[in-house]
């Protein structure tokens, strides 16, 4: 597996559009358009909040009825909890764009990002679907890219190129996502492109697996959105023999390299938590399972005491274990053991003896590692998270005004 510099449309036969249509306050790029020129198998998953948004609600109806072919994106409102008219606005956006790439208004996919509550300015939107279909280009990737950020500070994409049955096979993805981040199936708006073969059922499940050890295993503030979705676009274009089994060396190579792209773009999401200053990896070791596991990584990476501790470069640890304390998860005291940075701070769950000017800089750096070992097992995952910072209750405050 190769990383590589790429995008939504450096796999094979796929085209890109980013447009403004002016439903952003700030003027810039706010419609995305992706496409395959060909059917492509298709695979998704969706926000589990119970006020899940229009687009939410139409692209997973149409999940499995046909090929997928195109994704439209709009930044700048959410079109949820709009009540029959924020339906009907997603379901004219699919026809639309249906009706432009003459394609089965089933095969697109739809998505928005936002405000909660606001009705789409459909006639922009519609403006905006007409330009960008004018606009579709193999070069169009990193203007699409921009168009789905709201909060985002940078354009989060990736490239990855493995060899499957002895054929280069290309993956591309982008994602947005600074604020309202804790996921419960996959989190923010994702889009990953391959020109790989693959059936819809095995697709599914290895997208499924990438979600649980990537988007799964992010937060920023502990809160999930109503418009969370992940969607993966594979259109056989690269002639590899067709992935149609869920074992054997081309599904572990095709799932593999998926992990990598959901994994690589997760990460990016978390980096950029909205007024983040550190990039905070949190390795829980010796849980009794993988539930236990995650319980006690999401309740350190969610804690406000914790957050804010990272963002003063205060070396509470006392906050650290006080989370997985309360995390629900198994834990034995007298053997829980905590390292920051690759300092350790605590044996047998008391304060150990050590250099505070190494753990001060430890800190002091952008990105953190944070290991912890509950005692009681051989189970272990990591959760990828921020701090928080005074920037963010500020950008949080003012979102609407």
């Amino acid at each position: 597996m190769k990383e590589v510099a790429g995008g939504i449309t450096f796999p094979k036969g796929f085209k890109a559009a980013g447009v403004k249509a002016g439903i952003k306050k700030n003027g810039k790029e706010d419609v995305a358009l992706v496409f395959s020129t060909v059917d492509a198998t298709w695979a998704g998953r969706f926000t589990t909040n119970k006020f899940p948004a229009a687009p939410v609600l139409v692209s997973r109806a149409a999940l499995g009825k046909v090929s997928g072919r195109a994704v439209i994106i709009n930044a700048g409102c959410a079109n949820a909890c709009t009540g029959e008219q924020g339906m009907i606005d997603a379901q004219n956006t699919a026809k639309q764009v249906a009706s432009l790439l003459d394609i089965n208004p089933d095969a697109v996919v739809v998505a928005s990002t936002g405000v909660i509550g606001v009705p789409l300015p459909m006639e922009k939107l519609s403006a905006g679907v007409r330009q960008a279909v004018a606009e579709l280009s193999e070069f169009g990737g990193e203007k699409a890219s921009q168009a789905i950020m709201t909060t985002d500070t940078f354009v989060k994409t990736c490239g990855f190129v493995e060899e499957i049955g002895g054929v280069p096979v290309r993956f591309g993805g982008m994602s947005k996502g600074a604020g309202m981040i804790c996921p419960n199936m996959a989190t923010v708006l994702g889009l990953i492109t391959t020109d790989a073969a693959v059936t819809p059922d095995v697709l599914q499940k290895a997208l499924t697996e990438a979600v649980e050890i990537s988007f799964n295993r992010i937060t920023v503030d502990g809160d999930m959105s109503t418009n969370d979705m992940l969607v993966v676009l594979a259109n056989g274009m690269a002639g590899n023999p067709l992935v149609k089994q869920l074992e054997g060396p081309e599904y572990e190579a095709f799932a593999a390299t998926l992990k990598a792209a959901a994994l690589n773009l997760a990460k990016k999401v978390a980096r950029d938590g909205e007024g983040a200053t550190k990039f905070i990896e949190i390795e829980v070791q010796g849980a009794l399972n993988m539930a236990d596991a995650r319980k006690a990584g999401m309740a350190i990476a969610n804690s406000p005491l914790v957050k804010t501790a990272f963002f003063g470069q205060d070396p509470n640890w006392g906050r650290i274990l006080c989370a997985a304390g309360y995390s629900g998860a198994e834990l034995a005291p007298e053997k829980t053991t905590l390292s920051i940075g690759g300092v350790q701070i605590v044996e047998a769950g008391l304060g150990a003896k050590f250099d505070e000017k190494e753990l001060r800089r430890a800190m002091a750096e952008r990105e953190i590692k944070v290991t912890i070992n509950l005692g009681v097992g051989n189970v272990a995952t990591t959760v990828y998270t921020c701090d928080m910072s005074y920037e963010y209750v500020k950008i949080n405050g003012e979102y609407t005004t």
